[in-house]
């Protein structure tokens, strides 16, 4: 499969955004996005975040909840939920990305911009765990995706199917990712990288995550 590493170098793009500490942007469709702060500026929200700053509508913002209340949260919830697993170290990306032939701070990145590195993350439409795999979706590649490094091998497994899907296309890694959040077949409808604001503003998280892991080395 044609190396892509180079390609992060032609697609870092201004639009900062990372997860640290604070609090979360609690979105309409029952995502939540990390950031320090957040400031309102008329029809914009703005999230900001180890230096980096991006903008959402405030219309796709429910409400915003302090870190420690959600943490409070879990730690209150009730004993029927004791089997979920506490957040995962990195290393789960580090396994999988070496399994499968993937620079792990790629791995690490869909990661980041999946789950923020949490296992007992749950979509709305019920995407599990670190990767976010989709019941469908780990039945066919064999993984449980409840546990943490089944699930990390599962998404880097289909990140490197997708990846030699698109292998002849200039815009590889993209296509890719496009096809990751809003599955192959919406690529295929659109010929490209759908027109869902969702998911461009899902590749543009996964590569700046990408690009800010490659400069810390």
């Amino acid at each position: 499969m044609r190396i892509f590493l180079q390609f992060i170098g032609m697609m870092v793009i201004a639009l900062p955004f990372s997860a640290t500490a604070g609090e979360y942007a609690v979105l309409g469709n029952g995502f939540r996005l990390h950031a320090d702060r957040h400031e309102t500026d008329g029809s914009v929200v703005k999230l900001y975040e180890n230096g980096g700053v991006t903008q959402i509508s405030s219309g796709s913002v429910d409400h915003f909840e302090a870190e420690e209340e959600v943490v409070r949260a879990q730690a209150e919830a009730p004993a029927a939920h004791a089997e979920v697993k506490p957040d995962v170290p990195v290393d789960f990306a580090e396994m999988a990305a070496r399994k499968y032939a993937l620079p792990a701070s790629f791995v690490r990145s869909v990661m980041k911009a999946e789950s923020a590195m949490h296992q007992e993350a749950l979509s709305p439409k019920g995407a599990i765990g670190l990767m976010q795999l989709m019941p469908e979706t780990a039945r066919q590649l064999g993984v449980n995706p409840r546990d943490s490094k089944e699930n990390a091998e599962g998404g880097a497994q289909y990140l490197r199917d997708l990846l030699a899907k698109y292998e002849d296309r200039p815009d590889q890694v993209v296509l890719a990712l496009a096809a990751y959040n809003a599955g192959p077949g919406a690529v295929d409808k659109y010929h490209g990288v759908p027109p869902y604001r969702e998911t461009r503003q899902y590749i543009l998280r996964v590569l700046k995550y990408w690009d800010q892991g490659q400069n810390a080395k």
